[in-house]
């Protein structure tokens, strides 16, 4: 079973490529924040425990993101493999994927982190911005706080995976096609 990771900060292009990844190597794609939003929709178990913090203001506890995520494996249990976007943001999250994961025979295959100069992120969010009219892409302050936190707050995930030998960095610059032919090289090492 092929289990990517997908990391890179905002405008990276992380939502692009995991299509391209999805298409080429058939895999099921597990966003945080869709799994969240169904949930809530279908008014789960889960999806009412989110609620709670969520009404408050509140992040939403590792263990229930996990338990949910757990659900979203069992519901695909005969896929190729599953493309990670969004999670695990901290360490305590990669140790808590790593177990649910070998709990169900399996584990992360890789992560490949995009690499992004930082003028670039800001570029490729502002014109995000201009064509999909969110708010936090259009606003300098808050794209800036946002690669700030990115970089803060995913170093212990990217040393956690380099402690596996199972982090690759990858040049996110250049043509979408380009940066794909990178991924594709990085995760056809680890197959």
């Amino acid at each position: 079973m092929l289990n990517i990771v997908l990391f890179g900060p905002p405008g990276a292009g992380k939502g692009t490529q995991a299509l391209n990844l999805i298409e080429k190597y058939k895999l099921v794609h597990l966003s945080t924040g869709d799994i969240l939003r169904g949930e809530l929709a279908a008014r789960s178990p889960l999806g009412v425990e989110a609620k709670k913090y969520m009404d408050k203001g509140e992040l939403v506890p590792d263990e229930v993101v996990i338990g949910m995520i757990g659900l979203k494996l069992d519901q695909h249990a005969d896929a190729k493999g599953f493309i990670f976007d969004g999670f695990p943001r901290t360490k305590a999250q990669a140790g808590a994927l790593d177990s649910l994961l070998f709990g169900k025979k399996t584990a992360i295959s890789i992560m490949v982190a995009l690499e992004v100069e930082k003028q670039e992120l800001i570029n490729r969010l502002l014109g995000r911005g201009k064509v999909s009219g969110r708010a936090d892409d259009q606003d300098m302050a808050v794209i800036e706080n946002r690669i700030i936190v990115y970089n803060r707050e995913t170093a212990p995930v990217i040393e956690y995976y380099s402690s596996q030998g199972k982090f690759k960095s990858v040049d996110g610059m250049g043509s979408i096609r380009d940066i794909f032919v990178r991924l594709c090289k990085s995760i056809d090492q680890v197959m």
